[in-house]
C-alpha cells in the first residue's frame, strides 16, 4: 500500500560562489547542452508541491526558470542553513499546509527520483524531525528534509553563529537515508571544471 506523501516544498540552494570554477553561478553551467539547474528542476519538481530557488543578488538572472527566487533572511551569507531557513519561512508564510521542505544543492544533476518518498518513509519509521541523504559512506547534509516547525530554532541557532549543518541537525531527531551509487552517485556535484567533464561522461552513461 502506498502511503500518501505530505505536502512538501522543494528548495534548490544556488548560493555558492563557484570559486573553483572561476566564479559565477554553478547551476548555470551546462551538462549535455542543458544548464545543471535544468537537470535539478526536472528531477525534483515531480516529487514536490512547489519549487523555490534560494539565491542572493539579482534574481533576474534566474527568470527563465519561472521559480520564486528567495534570498537569505539572515545577513552575512552564513551558508546553506540560511537558505534552508529562507525556504522554511517562505513555506510558513505562503504554503501553510506544507509542513515539510526538502533541500537540494543546485549543482547535483543526478538527483534520485525517490528522494522525497524515501525521506518521508524514513521520517515516519524513525519518528524523525529531519532527514539527510548519504551515499558511498558519506552524508550529504545539504540534501535534506526539514520540518517547518523547527524554523525558529534554526533562526536562533543562526543568530548565535551556527554555520555547519551537521552541528545543528545533531540537536534533533535525525534519520539518515542511503542511496546506491551504481551506475551513478545520485549526489555527485559539480564543483570544479574537471567535475563538469566527469558529469558529461556520467550523463552519457545514464542515457546509454
Amino acid at each position: 500500500m502506498t502511503i500518501e506523501r505530505p505536502a512538501t516544498i522543494g528548495v534548490i540552494l544556488a548560493g555558492g560562489l563557484a570559486r573553483r570554477m572561476g566564479g559565477g553561478d554553478k547551476p548555470m553551467r551546462t551538462i549535455g547542452g542543458r544548464a545543471i539547474l535544468d537537470h535539478v528542476i526536472s528531477r525534483l519538481a515531480p516529487q514536490c508541491d512547489g519549487l523555490l530557488l534560494n539565491a542572493n543578488g539579482d534574481p533576474a538572472r534566474f527568470a527563465r526558470f519561472g521559480l520564486p527566487v528567495i534570498a537569505d533572511t539572515v545577513e552575512d551569507y552564513p551558508g546553506p542553513l540560511a537558505g534552508v531557513l529562507a525556504a522554511l519561512d517562505w513555506a510558513a508564510g505562503n504554503r501553510p499546509e506544507a509542513q515539510w521542505v526538502v533541500s537540494v544543492a543546485g549543482d547535483c544533476p543526478f538527483l534520485p527520483s525517490d528522494l522525497v518518498e524515501r525521506f518521508h518513509t524514513a521520517r515516519r519509521a524513525e519518528d524523525a524531525q529531519l532527514c539527510v541523504a548519504a551515499s558511498a559512506g558519506r552524508t550529504h547534509p545539504v540534501i535534506g528534509l526539514w520540518s517547518v516547525g523547527l524554523r525558529e530554532d534554526l533562526r536562533q541557532a543562526l543568530m548565535n553563529g551556527m554555520r555547519k549543518i551537521d552541528r545543528w541537525t545533531a540537536n534533533h531527531r535525525l534519520a539518515t537515508v542511503s542511496w546506491p551509487v551504481d551506475p551513478v552517485d545520485p549526489f555527485f556535484n559539480a564543483n570544479t571544471l574537471d567535475d563538469l567533464a566527469e558529469a558529461e561522461r556520467l550523463a552519457q552513461l545514464m542515457e546509454a
